[in-house]
């Protein structure tokens, strides 16, 4: 994926596998949701939006499972900025062996900055444009 950062690096653990010996999918989910939030700090570090009462919200996910992991897999997520709306951020994580770069699944997000207070979605501000252009996104 061109313009693609690591945003997380984790190990398929035995508790990780199902009944069929591969790694079963709430785990996928958790693996996307910590490069999540690696990557969504890259573009507001979470100590910023705190302070101006902000967070984020995801609002939709898609996961494709392409090749099954299994135990003792090493892993690593590397997420690509797609899309900067105006108060959304489209972005795509893949999880790849991380010894033998095979694909194992991808996930295409959304996520809206958040207004903690208003509980409602939040303009993104000029800065996080600034941050994604420094991803490869035009601000």
């Amino acid at each position: 994926m061109a313009g693609a950062v690591e945003t997380y690096r984790g190990v398929a653990y035995p508790w990780n596998c199902d009944s069929m010996g591969h790694m079963n999918t709430q785990f996928y989910a958790a693996l996307y949701d910590g490069a999540s939030f690696h990557f969504l700090s890259m573009l507001a570090p979470y100590n910023e939006l705190k302070v101006r009462g902000l967070g984020w919200a995801d609002v939709r996910q898609t996961i494709e499972y392409k090749h099954e992991v299994r135990a003792g897999a090493l892993l690593v997520v590397r997420t690509v900025l797609r899309r900067l709306g105006n108060k959304s951020v489209e972005y795509r994580h893949e999880i790849h062996n991380a010894e033998t770069d095979d694909l194992h699944s991808s996930s295409d997000q959304v996520t809206v900055l958040f207004d903690l207070n208003a509980r409602a979605a939040a303009p993104l501000t000029e800065e996080i444009r600034r941050r994604g252009a420094s991803l490869g996104i035009a601000a």
